[in-house]
């Protein structure tokens, strides 16, 4: 299976994170990660899925989250045509070795006692992977990971794609809660 970033434009009320979840969830598909945030209209949330699905499985998602009352739009992300990263945070036992490390995967320390740090990674998911596997001989006590963003090149934004091909304004004023 391939794993697929889906941007999908909503309205930010109440409910909708639910409603989106359970449409993965009633067809039996898994979420590797998700990650929503405001954008820069108050009014639109921009979730970011990752899913790992095939071909026919995809546009099946693509095709039902579309449906959903509260979906502005629904695009893919290709990788090779986009940025796509995930914060991660890591305590590890201090160690005098680790900012060696740290530093070959642009990290930082961003707390540091006598038997503990804190690291902050801000990078591709791969990147994150290693990072990970490098501080596991200092010994990981605890990390957290946050879903992958992704923003596509260009100058176009993903509210542009969505007027070019719905021909709907984004300033909407209903609220489709029920």
């Amino acid at each position: 299976m391939a794993k697929h970033t889906l941007a999908v434009l909503v309205d930010n009320s109440s409910g909708v994170l639910a409603r989106v979840a359970s449409l993965f969830a009633r067809r039996a598909f898994n979420i590797d990660s998700l990650a929503v945030g405001p954008t820069e209209d108050p009014t639109i949330s921009r979730m970011t899925i990752v899913v790992n699905v095939e071909g026919h499985a995809l546009e099946q998602v693509i095709r039902q989250l579309d449906k959903l009352i509260n979906v502005i739009h629904v695009s893919e992300i290709k990788p090779a045509k986009s940025t796509q990263e995930e914060l991660i945070l890591v305590k590890v036992k201090n160690n005098p070795r680790i900012e060696s490390i740290i530093s070959k995967f642009g990290a930082k320390i961003v707390d540091n006692t006598e038997n503990a740090v804190i690291i902050e990674s801000t990078n591709t998911v791969a990147l994150n992977e290693e990072l990970l596997a490098s501080l596991k001989e200092f010994g990981i006590i605890e990390f957290v990971q946050s879903g992958v963003v992704a923003l596509s090149h260009g100058s176009e934004a993903l509210a542009d794609q969505t007027l070019d091909i719905q021909s709907v304004s984004t300033d909407r004023q209903a609220d489709y809660q029920n």
